[in-house]
């Protein structure tokens, strides 16, 4: 189960975020650097215990209105091989020390439990507390479940553009579109989805918004 160490970070994750955001094909851009601030998500269990894994939404005011922005990342403790890119920033944890922060869709281990999480293997954590899963994160797929093809959550073939972040696993394996701008859901089905990942985020007048933070196609409707 998730362990939440309630300790310094420096720098802090938005901080990375503030540079890191503006760089991404999905960024609305906006006047003047990002004004973040983080208004929900929840984690997954690595099950080695060896990988932090965060689903995070930022709010972004620095534009006329508010964007919001889901950010998957993984923290570890020493570089991930081949994944230069996909690096966030380092930062020093009061408590493990020296951390790696990427982003979350180029980490296999996030993929790998992303997958169980859909396959009702993996069971959501609260974003803040220890050992407390999450109810109202909600993962759905229609038919008998879904299969992967063998080694394809650890080589996902990654498309980051501007209509979000596309895993696909395997040749003619299913496809996971990480939703980066969330909306709240309008009730009506992506067209050709398989399943989601559904869960909220607070708004500013202080209600909850509720959205796909990751949406799952088959592999003929992937493309």
């Amino acid at each position: 189960m998730s362990i939440i160490h309630k300790t310094t970070m420096s720098p802090t994750k938005l901080e990375l975020l503030t540079p890191w955001l503006p760089q991404q094909p999905w960024y609305a851009a906006a006047r003047r650097p990002p004004e973040l601030s983080r208004v929900g998500g929840f984690r997954l269990d690595d099950p080695e215990g060896e990988v932090g894994i965060e689903f995070m939404v930022v709010r972004d005011d620095a534009g006329d209105r508010p964007a919001w922005y889901h950010v998957p990342m993984t923290y570890r403790a020493a570089p991930l091989e081949g994944a230069e890119r996909a690096l966030i920033g380092t930062t020093e944890h009061g408590v493990l020390g020296q951390r790696w922060i990427y982003d979350g869709p180029y980490d296999p281990v996030l993929v790998a439990q992303l997958i169980a999480l859909l396959q009702g293997r993996a069971e959501p954590q609260a974003q803040s507390e220890s050992h407390t899963p999450d109810p109202s994160v909600t993962a759905e797929v229609t038919g008998s479940g879904f299969d992967v093809p063998a080694g394809a959550a650890g080589a996902p073939a990654v498309a980051n553009g501007p209509d979000g972040t596309r895993l696909l696993l395997g040749d003619g394996g299913p496809a996971l579109q990480v939703t980066r701008v969330l909306r709240p859901e309008s009730g009506a089905e992506s067209t050709g989805a398989r399943g989601h990942v559904s869960a909220g985020w607070r708004l500013p007048e202080g209600g909850e918004a509720r959205g796909r933070y990751v949406v799952l196609y088959d592999g003929d409707t992937a493309s």
